[in-house]
């Protein structure tokens, strides 16, 4: 055992003894790039001294159980308002540095769980733990470390016990043989996230790379070529893929929720829906699901670089087995625009557009606004009287797919301002002449994931009273990015950098503070979303003095007419006030700034219980049987009878609508505006 040991260190010793040169060439590099590119760049200095230190801190040990208060405050003294001075000088010691005290705290960790696996747990001990919901300092001490890991173990089994049945009477008369098994799995899974941290050879200067980025804006980011390629291949609808959707179970473990019937995995005939996969390879690495992290497994799976991906699935209890698949070219339904049709009264479009995706490889037939195109002429072949654009949950894309959306919908005229990194203004026009959709004003769907391209459409359509907007304030983004290689022809170092700001026709923009709604609408979740503005980093919000003539499609008037009909609508809605109570129930247990409970099974039992409820209810809740009547549109059900795979997928789209509230409130809203005009005229 000794001698493994002592090669395993040995074997890990070359990531905290690597050349610190190379690192302050490729951050002296990245600094450069963004002086020259950047939006609005900053300058190397104190500040970014301290953002770049506290982060990385933050980064390495987020739950303060790793680094000792000595070491942080030994390493703040000398590094924390330093870290500019040495990178101009070229001297990136730091790096190694920091990197040895991580090493001595990640290897002391290793060696008191070691010890403590051959330890029995002391539960009778009289202890409470205390959870902060905001960040808090480091705090361990050298002569309490082993105290604090053997605290933190007890809790976790505790925890682990605690979810393994609802009976507290059954788990107490169980415990002890139900904690030594859960010890067991909690400390070598401890163990083996230690053995990966050790090993990892790039995410340390990784981190340190896009922390830097990070400073100048949230957005801006490092990327190797492994996760320049997994973003590239999320803004397209065909990629290199495995064939198989996953989720993340309340274990952290990554569960397979769905297999392609015309994808890969499905051809191997090995692979089922449930299957848990325990470890992935690209015949290079191997990473195990239970201690690396989510990233760098998400990068290795998704990454077009590696074709070839070794699955080790675990079924049920048995014993695990690997699969090896070849990814194949795939059209991501997930990520591509879909549309149905609404009968009520009159017929009504419905058009999702989950992403604005692109073509990467050139050409304009295989993006998002094309797709789109496509779409609502075949439901105005069914002669709708309304459209309804769903954006929820789309986390933007590419902006030229944007524009060329927005411009389907208005006639012509100025549809934004873009101000680049010298200031210049330019204004961007409609590209095409004429609408594709001719019919009366639709209505959008937004939520607090909607963010970036679909953050620019919504306003378009908002500023022009193309449409009204529903649902809850956008996430707040009004930046674009692009990437580009560190130097040229460097194919191994990338930096995804902001290059411009938007603004609405009126000078206004919704950076930071998000789009907002014609009519609020609440959805689960809402008040716990991630916002731009909860970035440090994140640039801040400002307003144009400009005199841009535009001529919107209705009055003012009218918008608000429709608007104060439906505020009243969801102000009387059962559903949606059933969703404020709700969330205020997850505001009361997520937001809580710090708790405490007593170090038993019965109180942590009873505390998960109080989660495991609000759990239970926000899965379990149900939306009222509205049984909208919702069907294909003629082309598309030709299109199903000719590609019946495509079927299942379809009803599964179509079932989920059939109960969608927000889409009633938009089918109401238009029916509120044929009422409105026909009153109008007459």
């Amino acid at each position: 055992m000794k001698k493994i040991t002592l090669v395993f260190l040995f074997s890990t010793f070359s990531l905290f003894a690597q050349n610190s040169d190379t690192s302050c060439d490729i951050l002296l590099k990245i600094n450069k790039l963004l002086q020259q590119e950047h939006f609005s760049p900053k300058p190397v200095n104190d500040s970014l001294s301290a953002y770049l230190f506290d982060e990385l801190f933050d980064k390495l040990d987020p739950s303060r159980s790793i680094f000792l208060k000595s070491q942080v405050d030994t390493l703040s003294k000398k590094y924390r308002l330093n870290l500019d001075d040495l990178i101009l000088k070229r001297n990136c010691s730091f790096v190694t540095a920091i990197k040895n005290e991580y090493r001595k705290a990640l290897l002391r960790n290793r060696s008191i769980f070691e010890k403590l696996n051959h330890e029995a747990l002391n539960f009778d001990i009289k202890d409470t733990i205390r959870f902060k919901q905001k960040d808090f300092d480091f705090h361990l001490q050298a002569n309490n470390v082993e105290k604090a890991l053997n605290k933190k173990i007890r809790y976790e089994v505790l925890s682990d016990v605690a979810e393994k049945s609802k009976n507290l009477d059954s788990l107490k008369l169980n415990f002890n043989s139900m904690s030594l098994n859960s010890k067991k799995d909690i400390i070598e899974n401890e163990l083996c996230k230690i053995n990966f941290l050790l090993s990892d050879e790039k995410s340390f200067e990784d981190n340190v790379f896009n922390i830097f980025c990070n400073y100048f804006d949230p957005h801006t980011n490092y990327f190797s070529n492994d996760t320049k390629s997994s973003f590239v291949s999320t803004l397209s609808k065909e990629k290199l893929s495995l064939g198989l959707d996953v989720s993340l179970n309340e274990k952290n473990e990554i569960i397979v929720e769905e297999i392609d019937p015309n994808g890969p995995a499905f051809k191997t005939g090995k692979i089922k829906k449930g299957d848990q996969i325990i470890a992935v390879s690209n015949q290079k690495e191997t990473l195990e699901v239970s201690c690396s992290s989510l990233e760098s497994i998400a990068t290795l799976m998704s990454s077009e670089l590696n074709t070839n991906i070794t699955l080790t699935i675990k079924r049920n209890s048995g014993k695990s087995f690997k699969v090896n698949i070849e990814k194949q070219v795939l059209k991501d339904q997930e990520n591509t625009v879909y549309s149905f049709i609404i009968d009520k009264d009159i017929k009504i479009g419905y058009i999702k557009i989950p992403s604005f995706y692109t073509n990467f490889e050139g050409g304009n037939s295989k993006g998002c606004a094309q797709d789109v195109a496509k779409e609502t002429l075949k439901l105005m072949k069914d002669n709708i009287k309304g459209l309804v654009l769903d954006l929820t949950d789309n986390g933007g894309g590419s902006m030229e797919e944007a524009v060329k959306l927005a411009g389907l919908f208005i006639d012509y005229g100025p549809i934004s301002i873009v101000a680049d990194n010298k200031r210049q203004l330019s204004v961007i026009n409609d590209p095409y002449r004429g609408v594709i959709y001719k019919g009366p004003l639709g209505v959008i769907i937004i939520n607090g994931n909607s963010a970036s391209a679909s953050e620019f459409c919504a306003s378009i359509m908002q500023d022009y009273n193309r449409a009204l907007l529903i649902g809850s304030t956008s996430l707040g983004k009004a930046t674009m990015q692009t990437i580009v290689p560190l130097e040229k022809d460097d194919d191994q170092h990338f930096v995804k950098l902001t290059i411009s700001k938007f603004y609405r026709i009126t000078g206004k923009s919704h950076q930071a503070v998000g789009v907002i709604p014609d009519v609020q609408i609440p959805t689960i979740y809402q008040d716990i979303f991630q916002k731009e503005s909860d970035f440090p980093t994140a640039l801040k919000n400002e307003s144009l003095n400009t005199r841009i003539r535009f001529t919107p499609y209705v009055t003012n008037t009218f918008i608000e007419s429709l608007a104060e009909k439906s505020r009243e609508r969801v102000a009387q809605s059962p559903f949606f006030n059933s969703i404020i109570a709700l969330n205020s129930k997850i505001d009361t247990i997520l937001k809580k700034s710090k708790f405490e409970i007593p170090m038993t099974l019965a109180a942590v039992f009873e505390s998960q219980k109080s989660i495991n409820d609000l759990s239970e209810e926000i899965n379990n809740f149900k939306t009222d049987d509205l049984n909208l009547d919702v069907s294909n549109s003629e082309y598309n059900k030709s299109l199903l009878e000719m590609y019946p795979s495509l079927i299942e997928y379809n009803k599964m789209q179509l079932d989920n609508l059939k109960s969608n509230h927000y889409l009633n409130e938009a089918i109401a809203i238009i029916a509120d505006y044929k009422t409105l005009k026909q009153n109008k005229t007459n």
